[in-house]
C-alpha cells in the first residue's frame, strides 16, 4: 500500500509518523489517470495486434490469389494446349484468343480432365468434334 503525505505526495509514511507521533495510516491511492494510460496502452496494443493479424491475413490471401492466377495463367494454358494430341491449327489459334480474353475459360480449360479438353475447346471455337 502507498502512503500519502499531507501535501498529497506519496512517501514511506515515516515522516508523517515522526511528526505527529502516531503510526502511519495506510491510504489507498487510486491510479486515476495512470489507470487510463495503462488502459490506453493495453487498448493500443490490442489494436496493433489486430492490425498485424489483418496484415498477415491480407498477405496470405494475396499469396493464394497469385498462386491461383499462376495456375490459370496464359502460359500454363498454352503448355497444356501444346500437350494435347490432334489439335487443329484453327482450334489452336482460336483457343489462344479465348485464353487471352477470358480468365474463366483458362480456369475451365486447365481444370478439365485431359480427354475433355479438346472437345470443350472445339465447342468453344465453333469447330465440330473430331
Amino acid at each position: 500500500m502507498a502512503y500519502v503525505d499531507e501535501d498529497g505526495t506519496s512517501g514511506s509514511g515515516d515522516e508523517l509518523s515522526m511528526l505527529d507521533g502516531h503510526k502511519p495510516h495506510p491510504v489507498v491511492v487510486r491510479s486515476g489517470s495512470g489507470g487510463r494510460k495503462r488502459s490506453r496502452k493495453v487498448t493500443g496494443d490490442a489494436i496493433v495486434d489486430a492490425m498485424l493479424e489483418i496484415a498477415a491475413a491480407s498477405k496470405m490471401r494475396a499469396s493464394v490469389i497469385l498462386k491461383n492466377e499462376e495456375r490459370f495463367c496464359i502460359s500454363k494454358c498454352i503448355k497444356v494446349l501444346d500437350e494435347l494430341q490432334r489439335v487443329d491449327e484453327r482450334v489452336y489459334f482460336r483457343a489462344l484468343d479465348l485464353f487471352e480474353n477470358s480468365s474463366g475459360a483458362r480456369e475451365t480449360f486447365v481444370s478439365l480432365k485431359g480427354e475433355k479438353r479438346l472437345p470443350w475447346l472445339q465447342g468453344k471455337c465453333g469447330v465440330p468434334f473430331s
